[in-house]
């Protein structure tokens, strides 16, 4: 008993000394960091303490060390986004070899033994896929932003809300080259999100990324600006905010926010060795967005302008052998023939280092200060020649649009229409290997939606579209049009079918 009691005894006394300790250390964290707790029952915070403490810790909710209010303010505005369209099938390679259509022609288009040359073909099924990823509301009558990669070759868009509904979306347009695209629903009651100034940003921001990653559901993660200016594809218009705020599959399209709860980029893409989130997530600035958003809404595409001249980094030794003081900026290398760059009296060898007052830092950084002015307009280059400063005035010429996948021209591709159908302009050659009569212009039908109306309506793949409300039909484009026009009832759709034309209604949308 003598020792137990010693012991608790022993045991009082350190308790004692010990919240003597804690009792000093607590006096003075509280005075280092008064009013910083909002559960503490002090007096209220002495101004002359919380003129002291750092802003970002008074703009934090309530003086709570949290982010919640700033979560609940743009929560609201970021939604999921999901897609259904036909899976894109790489050919075989052997479909226009003339000996294996010859000997198998029901696996290489053409015409099954014993059956009549006029009869149509039942096109291979093109198998349905779906996507998911996120999107960023920015306007209270329904404009959405969004990635390219997240709508392409989407038949069907539909948008959840945070407050539970699901409604479908029309896209408006979509940018490759930047990876946006614009999607709008008709919604009441929407949240939009304010764009904050993408240049003002420094390294080092503190930064929340908000999105549907692998589709869990809406998830917020943290993190900091890592840099500025990045790109990882030379082709696109690429100037992205890199971050470590974790960003996964399904973040794409979602929001890069500031602690004023500003949209300052679009998720859009992870670098990755294993597929997975690793720190290194990029975000396209909202400056660049909003531009290419307002293209998109006003003219359905984007205009973009152009030098006419081929450019390449500023290297220390390249820097050396031209005798500049630093490097940076962007050397020419060459100058086409009556482009701007060239009435302007650029010449090879000039080294760009400003673009309408604004820094060249490498080729990255003057492609897209190009890109971004308006076709036609007049911008300034400060270039170095010969060791000394020129500043020349060029008027900036209209680039054309590159032909890919989602911008070729219809003859180049197939494309799908407003009816659900993937078509191909009818070409003489294509005529001849589908088996089609001559004479007969319009649009091959080569695949139908299941759910689409041009298959509740009747049409089948192998069908030519030739007119549209008796308008005929030779192009993407004009189809599209003629669909649009009738919008508000059905359309009366002629095809050729076998040889043989058929008028089929196809309800509105």
């Amino acid at each position: 008993m003598e020792d137990r009691h010693r012991h608790i005894h022993v045991d009082q006394r350190s308790v004692r000394a010990g919240l003597a300790v804690l009792i000093g250390a607590l006096f003075i964290a509280g005075v280092t960091w008064h009013g910083v707790s909002a559960k503490s029952s002090a007096p209220g915070p002495d101004p002359a303490a919380v003129a002291q403490t750092p802003a970002v810790s008074r703009t934090l909710a309530g003086g709570r060390d949290s982010y919640a209010d700033i979560v609940k303010m743009v929560a609201p505005a970021v939604v999921t986004i999901r897609t259904e369209g036909r899976a894109r099938i790489a050919p075989t390679g052997f479909q226009d070899d003339d000996f294996f259509r010859q000997f198998f022609p029901e696996q290489f288009g053409g015409t099954p033994r014993g059956v009549p040359r006029q009869m149509p073909r039942q096109m291979p099924r093109t198998p349905r896929q779906s996507g998911l990823g996120s999107g960023v509301i920015v306007s209270g009558d329904g404009y959405i932003l969004t990635n390219n990669h997240v709508i392409d070759h989407a038949d069907r868009i539909r948008v959840d809300l945070t407050d539970g509904r699901t409604v479908d979306a029309k896209l408006v347009g979509s940018d490759e080259p930047s990876d946006l695209a614009v999607v709008k629903i008709d919604a009441s009651d929407l949240h939009p999100l304010a764009l904050g100034n993408s240049d003002a940003v420094e390294v080092g921001d503190v930064v929340l990324a908000v999105g549907n990653p692998l589709g869990l559901g809406q998830t917020v993660t943290m993190g900091i600006i890592s840099a500025k200016g990045r790109a990882t594809d030379r082709e696109n218009y690429e100037e992205f905010l890199q971050t470590d705020a974790p960003i996964n599959h399904g973040n794409s399209g979602g929001a890069l926010v500031n602690t004023k709860g500003e949209l300052i980029g679009i998720n859009s893409q992870i670098a990755s060795v294993s597929d997975g989130n690793i720190g290194i997530g990029f975000a396209i600035p909202a400056n660049m967005a909003k531009r290419v958003m307002e293209d998109l809404k006003t003219g359905g595409r984007v205009r973009r302008s152009q030098l006419g001249v081929s450019i390449q980094g500023v290297t220390s030794e390249i820097a050396q052998s031209l005798g500049l003081k630093e490097v940076g900026g962007a050397i020419v290398s060459s100058v086409t023939p009556g482009s701007a760059a060239d009435r302007a009296g650029v010449k090879q060898n000039d080294v760009i280092k400003s673009f309408n007052g604004r820094p060249v830092h490498d080729t990255n950084s003057l492609r897209n200060r190009v890109a971004e002015s308006r076709p036609g307009s007049t911008a300034t280059l400060v270039v170095i020649r010969d060791g000394s400063e020129r500043t020349l005035t060029v008027k900036l010429d209209e680039k054309e649009p590159a032909k890919s996948a989602s911008s070729a021209s219809p003859a180049d591709r197939e494309d799908t229409s407003a009816l659900g159908v993937t078509v191909a302009p009818l070409t003489p050659d294509l005529a001849e290997r589908s088996d089609i009569p001559k004479g007969v212009r319009g649009l091959l039908v080569r695949d139908v939606s299941p759910d689409s109306r041009a298959a509740e309506a009747g049409i089948r793949p192998g069908d030519v579209i030739q007119q549209v409300n008796r308008q005929a039909v030779q192009s993407v484009e004009e189809l599209r049009a003629a669909v649009r026009r009738t919008a508000d009832r059905p359309a009366l759709v002629l095809v050729n079918r076998g040889g043989q034309e058929i008028f089929i209604t196809v309800r509105p949308s």
